[in-house]
């Protein structure tokens, strides 16, 4: 399964700007730029992309989880922070932090516990992050 994305360019680093589209049209000719990325712009930028991608893999790798453990949740809300930090002449990212808020009637918190630590684990982008993953995980009753 490929899915694919395509970035466009134009100028240089500070008063260039690009476009973002996707095959699926979700992002069609979506604007970035360093504006974007490095100060508050209205577009999007790399690092955004690379939160919800996180965000929405998690999510749904917990609802595998729990379903592994016979249970469903009534709602599953995950934030997540990507942070970009300078390195060097440049820039890396060295940190992905997940925050879950859960409904999850039946659930214990030791069955929660290992479902969300499964989860982060598990997820094919936290596989593809090379970089410290943290979670703050809270059932909620």
């Amino acid at each position: 399964m490929d899915r694919k994305a395509k970035a466009q360019w134009k100028g240089d680093l500070k008063s260039g700007a690009g476009i973002l589209s996707t095959t699926s049209g979700v992002l069609s000719s979506t604007p970035y730029s360093f504006r974007d990325r490095f100060e508050q712009g209205t577009g999007t930028n790399p690092e955004e992309l690379l939160a919800a991608a996180h965000a929405g893999c998690f999510t749904m790798a917990l609802s595998l989880m729990l379903q592994n453990e016979g249970l469903k949740a009534d709602s599953l809300e995950t934030t997540c922070t990507i942070t970009l930090d300078k390195e060097g002449d440049g820039f890396a990212i060295k940190r992905s932090r997940l925050e879950l808020r859960a409904k999850i009637p039946g659930a214990s918190q030791e069955v929660f516990t290992r479902a969300t630590n499964a989860a982060k684990e598990g997820c094919p982008v936290s596989k593809l992050f090379d970089t410290e993953i943290t979670l703050d995980a809270k059932l909620e009753g």
